[in-house]
């Protein structure tokens, strides 16, 4: 009797719960501020713009890392969090960076440039070892751009990257079959070559894209068009070359930017932040931002970007 009882009680408590869930996705927390440098109440944020430029949707597996933060979505809420702190009197862009995609870069610069504009500090773009076609297109949001001494920079350009795989599918026995409204509908599938017409579509595209960027150029680094298609050819080019060429403002290391920043605002002490989540690393004006899923660096970003479905413009840097 009494085992009855307990079987019925235990059986009404049941009833009368909720569904048990289970979240194993970590929550993203907000971001905190870190001294990574020197004292002070005057503070001049580094913020890092490391990797492939580019939106990505994240995934999350128990076998795999901490989602992270989209770089659109972290840089934006980077520069709305300094642009609420009067004690942020300065921003040094960290830039290593083949580039990305158009749209990634685009909206990139013009998040720097419109804090800029908002805030009315003086921005500093620093270019590290790489800070190509898009990394650069960024790096023209800022007032000066800075590249160390061993940087690469350059490749002025767009590229469409996409896969011809017609002739593994014929090998493998597979020949795909697109029913389409117009005879352009599948340009750029990776089922087949490319038309004639086609391409001359693409590279109009490319061509269109090709001159917003150096009209960005121009204007940004007050050089002639003509001048800028002149070596704009998507090649790169050293430190010095940069610097001749008028891309550049100067050479110097990081640390050394840091000291004129806080000269030209007119202080002896300020602090250098970084803004992470917690624990996520950050102790020197080194620390970089992770921003791809699942870890692979650079080329494992580069790669995911080649294997997405369909063609993709691209600012970047790609030998």
């Amino acid at each position: 009797m009494r085992h009855r009882l307990a079987t019925s009680v235990l059986a009404l408590l049941l009833c009368g719960c909720s569904v048990i869930s289970v979240d194993f996705q970590p929550r993203i927390r907000p971001l905190e501020e870190q001294t990574v440098e020197g004292r002070g109440s005057t503070k001049i944020l580094l913020l890092d713009l490391s990797g492939v430029l580019q939106d990505e949707a994240l995934s999350f597996s128990l076998t795999t890392p901490p989602p992270r933060v989209p770089i659109l979505a972290r840089v934006r809420e980077e520069l709305r969090k300094a642009e609420g702190d009067d004690d942020v009197r300065g921003v040094i862009v960290k830039i290593n960076s083949p580039g990305g995609t158009m749209t990634a870069s685009d909206i990139l610069y013009r998040e720097i440039a419109q804090f800029k504009a908002r805030r009315k500090i003086p921005v500093t773009a620093v270019i590290m070892d790489v800070g190509a076609s898009g990394g650069y297109y960024v790096a023209l949001a800022a007032d000066s751009i800075v590249v160390h001494p061993t940087s690469v920079t350059g490749s002025i350009g767009v590229i469409m990257l996409t896969v011809n795989a017609q002739g593994l599918m014929e090998k493998i026995g597979v020949a795909p079959l697109a029913i389409k409204s117009g005879p352009m509908k599948d340009a750029g599938s990776p089922f087949r070559a490319l038309t004639p017409a086609e391409l001359q579509v693409f590279q109009g595209l490319i061509d269109d894209m090709y001159g917003r960027f150096v009209r960005l150029v121009a204007e940004s680094r007050k050089i002639p068009e003509e001048r800028v298609r002149s070596f704009a050819d998507g090649r790169i080019y050293t430190a010095q070359q940069a610097l001749a060429l008028g891309l550049v403002d100067r050479i110097a290391y990081l640390d050394e930017v840091v000291a004129s920043t806080k000269k030209s605002l007119g202080v002896d002490e300020a602090r250098v932040i970084m803004y992470h989540r917690p624990r996520e690393y950050r102790s020197t004006i080194y620390s970089e931002t992770v921003t791809a899923p699942g870890g692979g660096g650079v080329i494992g970003q580069l790669a995911g970007s080649v294997a997405a479905p369909g063609p993709r413009f691209m600012y970047l840097w790609w030998p």
